[in-house]
């Protein structure tokens, strides 16, 4: 059949007929000419299954964000921001009805109604939002080497070091926790470490003692404790039915990519061991976006690359879709575009034969079209359009379709910092984990038991000192009763003693002689040059 526009408005009509439980991204283009009323749908129960925003710089990923996760909201699905740039926070004001607005919603054929969303702020530095926290303990190991650029013998060490400790009882919740637990198996437990463990090398302990240093210099320190978050706060449909959006706002992290990279990895693991298993469900409990997606994989090792396509794979039955967003598709490993449900590519520019060869790969990704030569119009689409290929409600992928995007019902732009502050204020979050809590944990505990035993080593210094003492009592003691002359004094006066005694008793006794008297005048005076 000849591609015409009867044929491409009647094929858009029966890939899109559905209209229930679906969000609305935009109108079908075809020759470069938006089809009024060919409405591009994507039905919420396909929402679990994944997805990729992608496209140069200034073609539109970052309000193709904000326009979907608002329409989440809208059908009551709780959503999660990572706002690398800053510039999401105006999905909590309402948009502005403009020129620009009322044209592209004209050519598409709908309406547009200002909205402002419910929106919780966080912060990994406790800057323009609530401090996140999570401990030592739940980032593990695997996740602490990744940000700490550990080599792979650093990083088995740093996995014994915490077996160590579990198993010797100590809680790490915060960095001097670990600190401590490196000293203490440098110094009084390297006897139980080596014993369990065998020797470690103390210039390994010595660089990750140097790396932990340089991350609090980053301000970590203020990440790693309690209170710890719970991912189950990210989900919460107010009262007008609309799902809860939080943001995570790491613009001030931009240098610290390892940090703020490592912490979507721990709340990605977070919220597949807590969550419970769903099943399909008719719209997901939680859609996450990860600004930036290709700091996820970059230096990952195998092991924890697996895992993250481990959890993509199965995180769906939980209820959570996640949403991938970068420059080029080639930034996110296959073995995880394979399973995504939707695709929202925006355009891309091709500078070289480099950059052409890989747009032609990237078209051969997308399901084929009757209708598009893919790779010519990846480069050739205006802002605010993209190529959209998505699954119906059987789940099969539908043909690549070029949209025009509806516009955010929300702001455009940033809030001030006074908007913001006020938003903070009807937080249903930010008492929770207002202030930091410094319960007992390896810091404190490893501290008093090396308070005790300083006690106690000054306990046996006294101790000793009392035993040396007596044994020189004993020692003159003992040279004094040696000594003839002291030895007939001392019966001398237990003689006088002895009178005394009984003459206290009601014995009578003879009045001492002068030579008595003289004799105990001696005693005196001989026992006061000895004494």
């Amino acid at each position: 059949m000849v591609a015409t526009t009867e044929h491409f408005d009647a094929q858009i009509d029966s890939l899109f007929s559905f209209q229930d439980n679906s969000i609305i991204l935009g109108g079908a283009m075809y020759q470069g000419e938006t089809r009024a009323g060919k409405l591009v749908r994507v039905p919420l129960s396909m929402l679990s299954r994944h997805g990729l925003i992608s496209g140069a710089t200034g073609t539109g990923k970052t309000i193709t964000i904000q326009n979907i996760a608002g329409l989440l909201s809208d059908a009551g699905v709780s959503v999660l921001l990572m706002d690398l740039k800053g510039d999401l926070s105006g999905i909590a004001a309402p948009g502005t009805m403009n020129p620009k607005i009322e044209e592209r919603h004209g050519k598409i054929g709908i309406g547009y109604e200002p909205t402002a969303y419910p929106v919780e702020f966080m912060s990994l530095s406790g800057e323009r939002g609530f401090q996140i926290r999570n401990t030592v303990t739940e980032f593990g190991p695997v996740l602490l080497s990744r940000i700490l650029d550990l080599t792979d013998t650093q990083e088995s060490v740093l996995s014994v070091i915490f077996q160590f400790c579990d198993n010797e009882g100590l809680l790490l919740l915060d960095l001097a926790d670990f600190k401590a637990a490196l000293t203490f198996i440098e110094g009084d437990g390297k006897e139980a470490f080596e014993k369990e463990y065998g020797a470690v090398s103390s210039a390994t302990i010595g660089v990750i003692r140097r790396k932990i240093a340089a991350l609090e210099s980053e301000g970590a320190d203020k990440f790693f404790g309690e209170v710890s978050f719970d991912v189950e706060d990210l989900v919460h449909v107010n009262k007008d039915g609309k799902g809860q959006i939080s943001i995570v706002r790491l613009d001030d992290m931009q240098s610290k990519q390892a940090l703020f990279s490592t912490f979507m990895l721990s709340l990605l693991a977070e919220v597949y061991e807590k969550f419970p298993e769903e099943g399909d469900l008719d719209k997901p409990k939680l859609a996450i976006f990860f600004e930036e997606a290709h700091l996820l994989f970059s230096n990952a090792n195998k092991s924890l690359l697996n895992q993250i396509i481990s959890v993509t794979r199965l995180i769906r039955s939980k209820g959570v879709g996640l949403y991938f967003i970068t420059q080029r598709p080639d930034d996110i490993p296959e073995d995880v575009l394979s399973q995504l449900g939707l695709k929202v590519q925006h355009a891309l520019r091709a500078f070289t034969a480099k950059d052409r060869e890989a747009i032609r790969k990237m078209a051969d990704n997308f399901p084929p079209s009757e209708f598009y030569q893919i790779d010519e119009l990846i480069t050739t689409m205006g802002v605010g359009e993209a190529l959209v290929s998505t699954l119906n409600p059987k789940g099969i992928p539908t043909p690549p379709v070029h949209v025009m995007l509806t516009a955010p019902s929300s702001r455009i732009g940033v809030l001030e910092p006074a908007e913001v502050e006020e938003k903070m204020k009807q937080s249903l979050l930010a008492d929770k984990y207002a202030k930091a809590v410094d319960r007992e944990s390896a810091y404190e505990m490893l501290s008093a038991k090396a308070e005790k035993a300083a006690a106690s080593e000054e306990e046996d210094e006294k101790g000793e000192g009392k035993r040396a003492a007596r044994q020189e009592d004993k020692s003159l003691a003992s040279k004094v009763s040696e000594n003839k002359l002291v030895r007939d004094i001392g019966r001398t006066v237990a003689r006088e003693v002895a009178r005394g005694l009984l003459g206290s008793l009601g014995v009578k006794s003879s009045r001492p002689s002068s030579r008595s008297r003289r004799k105990t005048s001696l005693v005196g005076g001989i026992l006061d040059s000895l004494f």
